[in-house]
C-alpha cells in the first residue's frame, strides 16, 4: 500500500509553518497514542504513520528533499519512530507535562491487575452437550485490612520527598530532560511508614477464589472463554485483570473429530458385508441403525446426518460418517469352515457370475 502524503497526516498545508505542524502532531500523537489506545492496532498504525510525518515534516533538510522528490527522497527512514516510552513523553516534548502530574504533582500509580490463564480438560461428550464448571482460581486479591493502600489501618501512605509524589524524578542532560522511577518509592509516589500486618505492605495477598462458568457447546482445543474481571486485583486498588479458560478436549476411544463432524469405524462380517444387514452404531447420543447393502466393500463410508458435534453457537450440528472394515476371524468351528469351503467353490467357478450372491445367501441361509 503506496504511503499517504505527509502533509494530508498531518493535515497541514505545505506553507505550514514549524508551530503549525509541531501543533498538529501534539494533537494526533496523543489522540492515537498506543497508552491511549490498548490493544488498538489502527490507532497504533496511525500513531506511528504521523510519527513518520512529523520526523520528516520538523526537520529543515529532510522537509526540503521531500518536498523536492515526495517519498522516493527516503526521507523517512523506513518508518521512523521517534521512540515515545509513553504519553507523557509527548507531553513534556512540547512542554505540557503539569497536565499529567509529571513535574511536581502527584502521578497515578493505579494499574490493571495481570490476567490469568486456566487450562481446563473435558471430555467430547461435555464439549458436545457444554456443562457448568467449578475451578478454584489462586490469585492476588485486594487486601481486606488496608483496601489496597498497604498501609496500617489508623495510618496513611506519606508523599514521597524525593519525587513530591510523582514517581519519577527529572534529570537534566544537556538541552533534555530526562524521566526515571524514583528509587525511594520504587515509582508509586508514597512511602508507607507503617505497613499493613496483613499484606506487609503489598496491598494484595494471595487467596483462592471458587467461581462457577458455563462451557457452550460445540468448543474444542484451543477455544478461550474469557470472565471479566475475575483475573488478579491491581496494584494500589486498581481494577482487576480477567481469566481466560482454554479449552483442551481429550481424545476419544471411538470418535475422531473435525471440526463439526465425527467420524468412526465399526466391523462387520463378510456374511454382512455381501448380504447386506442392518448393524447398531454408536453415536453421542447413543446407538444408531445403520443400513448397510449387499455387496458392500471393506472402507466404505456412510454418512449419517447431524449426528455430528454441535456448532458453537447454535447453529446446527455436523454429521457422523462411519468406515466399515471387514473382519477376518482367526479361528474357525467345523461348521463354519464347511460353510466357508463351499463358497470357496462357488468363488473359483462363479466369482463374476450374476448369481453369486444368490448362491452365498443359499449357503447362508
Amino acid at each position: 500500500m503506496s504511503k499517504r502524503d505527509y502533509y494530508e497526516v498531518l493535515g497541514v498545508s505545505r506553507t505550514a509553518g514549524e508551530a503549525e505542524i509541531k501543533r498538529a502532531y501534539r494533537t494526533l500523537a496523543v489522540k492515537f497514542h498506543p497508552d491511549k489506545n490498548p490493544d488498538d492496532h489502527t490507532a497504533e498504525d496511525k500513531f506511528k504513520e504521523c510519527a513518520e510525518a512529523y520526523a520528516v515534516l520538523s526537520d529543515p533538510q529532510k522537509r526540503a528533499s521531500y518536498d523536492r522528490f515526495g517519498h522516493a527522497a527516503g526521507a523517512g527512514a523506513g518508518g521512523f519512530d521517534p521512540g515515545f516510552s509513553n504519553i507523557e513523553d509527548i507531553f513534556d516534548m512540547f512542554g505540557f507535562g503539569d497536565m499529567f502530574g509529571s513535574r511536581g504533582g502527584r502521578r497515578s500509580t493505579v494499574q490493571r491487575g495481570a490476567d490469568l490463564r486456566y487450562d481446563l480438560d473435558i471430555t467430547l461428550e461435555e464439549a458436545a452437550g457444554g456443562k457448568e464448571e467449578k475451578l478454584r482460581i489462586p490469585r492476588l486479591e485486594t487486601c481486606g485490612d488496608c483496601s489496597g493502600s498497604g498501609a496500617e489501618e489508623g495510618t496513611t501512605a506519606e508523599t514521597c520527598v524525593s519525587c513530591k509524589g510523582s514517581g519519577q524524578t527529572r534529570y537534566q542532560q544537556g538541552f533534555f530532560s530526562v524521566m526515571r522511577t524514583c528509587t525511594n518509592c520504587q515509582g508509586r509516589g508514597q512511602v508507607i511508614r507503617t505497613p499493613c500486618k496483613k499484606c506487609r505492605g503489598a496491598g494484595r495477598i494471595e487467596k483462592e477464589k471458587s467461581l462457577e462458568i458455563k462451557i457452550p457447546a460445540g468448543v474444542e482445543t484451543g477455544s478461550r472463554l474469557r470472565v471479566s474481571g475475575e483475573g488478579e486485583a491491581g496494584p494500589n486498588g486498581g481494577p482487576s485483570g480477567d481469566l481466560f479458560v482454554v479449552i483442551h478436549v481429550k481424545e476419544h476411544d471411538v470418535f475422531e473429530r473435525q471440526g463439526a463432524n465425527l467420524y468412526s469405524a465399526v466391523p462387520i462380517t463378510f456374511a454382512q458385508a455381501a448380504l447386506g444387514a442392518e448393524i447398531s452404531v454408536k453415536t453421542l447420543d447413543g446407538q444408531e441403525n445403520l443400513k448397510v447393502p449387499a455387496g458392500t466393500q471393506t472402507g466404505t463410508v456412510f454418512r449419517i446426518k447431524s449426528q455430528g458435534m454441535p456448532a458453537l453457537g447454535g447453529r446446527g450440528r455436523g454429521d457422523l460418517f462411519v468406515a466399515v472394515t471387514l473382519i477376518t476371524p482367526k479361528t474357525l468351528t467345523k461348521e463354519q469352515r464347511k460353510l466357508l469351503e463351499q463358497l470357496a467353490e462357488i468363488e473359483d467357478t462363479d466369482l463374476d457370475s450374476e448369481s453369486f450372491i444368490e448362491k452365498v445367501r443359499n449357503i447362508f441361509g
